[in-house]
């Protein structure tokens, strides 16, 4: 089971973890930017050590202690390759690949190398470094040979290393909105056939992963498996208001139509609440998935945030409005020199509820609605099965209903209701034996109204719970013994009618 994170914004910049808008959405407008603010041989030399400094040793040491197992970085061709008329292997990239590896070996977690952009570009969007908004990589053809080419390299020189778990061809080729899609999907699976008959002419032993169009989710682009040692992936967000727990029913069946496993390569720019369906819906349905990003400035839903640095803001105004003044040179040096010492993992801000959540560790808070995936009489018992619920999961029964005073962070603004008799379960890790003080969330309209909360399926454990005032109101319950490993957790409803929005361990 890979469980993974994305390292984003190392290799390929993206303009949005910079607070950047369209005047420095990708990797060469960043790049643009930053020469015309500091000069030409001062931005070479903040590259050269923002390369050596975003992704350290420390960021592996500490994903894996983390509990990953994985890393999934984002690579540019550029900086493997150069472009023009007579493209030539250009070492930083691999020498910084190299000390990935290297990393990830010590640390004992594996590398699916990523092909995020690719020569000439994939998408035709900011996330592929295009050069002018389109997919040249489908448009001229000399770039699909060069993308062979760099495959081949990475793969020739890496065929030995068990540290490199997979190649990840493509990343989220042909957008379906650009019309990019209908026009060139048709080479897609033939392109992803040729770039494997290549690879293993020279590496017979890892895996090969491939994406569907449009974002890595349309997968009607593959007829067959062409390759015994292949991983079908797609991506999953949900991004939707109110949040949505999407199904996933349309990959199993082609997991089974194509025989092979499946992987979500991308998950993430969520809350929390998300971060745990998420992560416990796809490991249900024996699904890998891969984190994004690692970190990125300014944000509290990754791992870690990094600290945008004095007169950030003037730097950014550059790229949101036309005409901003620059700061001077001078200025934006200092910036840029802070930010280079901010990026370091020991200078960046941790999160520990968003780790949590996507591992489903106490402490934090457990949302009422994100009750397990065994299935009825083992997650989950309501009275009238066959009616779905109208949000979030709705492909199962358990009634959801929407929290007034929504929006705080790592709540979907969502809640589950529950009549005498009917009851949920949930499953929470541990890294320790450990009891936690317990507060829940919970509402009933009439009186009376009771339910009972259990741990481990332990009568001892077992404490009942009498609501005494009707309307949403915190209670703190007995506190909570946890074994190390997996615990679970019972809900029932004994008298009337009871909301749940969450359960908090502390």
């Amino acid at each position: 089971m890979l469980r993974s994170v994305g390292l984003g914004n190392w290799l390929l910049p993206e303009g949005y973890m910079w607070q950047f808008r369209g005047g420095a959405d990708r990797p060469r407008r960043i790049e643009r930017l930053v020469s015309d603010l500091i000069g030409p041989q001062n931005a070479e030399k903040f590259w050269h050590d923002y390369r050596r400094q975003y992704i350290t040793q420390s960021d592996i040491q500490r994903i894996s202690e983390l509990g990953f197992n994985s890393v999934r970085p984002a690579l540019n061709a550029r900086l493997f390759m150069s472009e023009g008329e007579h493209p030539a292997f250009l070492d930083e990239g691999f020498e910084l690949l190299d000390d990935l590896i290297k990393w990830c070996k010590e640390s004992g977690i594996y590398v699916i190398i990523d092909m995020h952009a690719a020569p000439g570009g994939q998408t035709g969007q900011n996330i592929d470094d295009s050069a002018d908004d389109q997919p040249l990589l489908f448009i001229d053809k000399e770039n699909q040979d060069r993308l062979v080419r760099l495959w081949v390299s990475i793969a020739t020189r890496y065929k030995d290393e068990p540290t490199v778990a997979a190649y990840d061809l493509l990343n989220e080729p042909l957008p379906e909105r650009t019309g990019t899609a209908g026009k060139y999907k048709d080479q897609l699976e033939p392109l992803y056939q040729r770039i494997t008959q290549a690879i293993r002419a020279v590496d017979q032993t890892h895996m090969i992963t491939v994406e569907g169009c449009d974002w890595a989710n349309d997968w009607s682009v593959f007829t067959s498996r062409f390759d015994d040692n292949l991983i079908y992936q797609f991506h999953y967000y949900c991004w939707g208001n109110p949040t949505e727990l999407k199904g996933i029913q349309h990959y199993l069946a082609d997991r089974h139509r194509l025989g092979a496993p499946v992987w979500v390569g991308e998950t993430g720019e969520r809350d929390d609440t998300i971060y745990w369906a998420t992560t416990q819906y796809l490991e249900a349905n024996n699904i890998g998935w891969s984190f994004w990003p690692w970190k990125k400035m300014g944000a509290t839903n990754a791992p870690y945030s990094i600290e945008a640095p004095d007169g950030w803001d003037a730097i950014v105004a550059v790229t949101r409005r036309v005409g901003a003044p620059k700061p001077a040179k001078e200025t934006a040096q200092k910036v840029f020199d802070q930010l280079l010492q901010n990026i370091r993992l020991k200078n960046c801000v941790y999160h520990a509820d968003v780790v949590n959540a996507l591992f489903r560790r106490v402490p934090g808070k457990v949302e009422a609605e994100n009750y397990g995936h065994e299935g009825p009489d083992k997650a989950y018992l309501v009275k009238a099965p066959m009616r779905n619920a109208s949000q979030y999961r709705k492909s199962e029964p358990v009634p959801v209903e929407p929290v007034d005073g929504s929006g705080r962070r790592g709540s979907s603004g969502q809640a589950i209701r529950l009549s005498e008799g009917e009851w949920t379960a949930y499953s929470v890790n541990c890294l320790e034996a450990k009891t936690y003080a317990l507060t829940i969330k919970v509402r009933t309209d009439h009186l009376p109204a009771a339910f009972t909360l259990s741990s481990n399926d332990s009568r001892a454990d077992t404490q009942k719970v009498t609501i005494s005032e009707e309307g949403w109101q915190e209670l703190k319950l007995n506190p909570v013994s946890f074994v190390k490993g997996s615990n679970r957790v019972k809900l029932i409803v004994e008298d009337g009618t009871v909301s749940i929005d969450w359960l908090e361990f502390q």
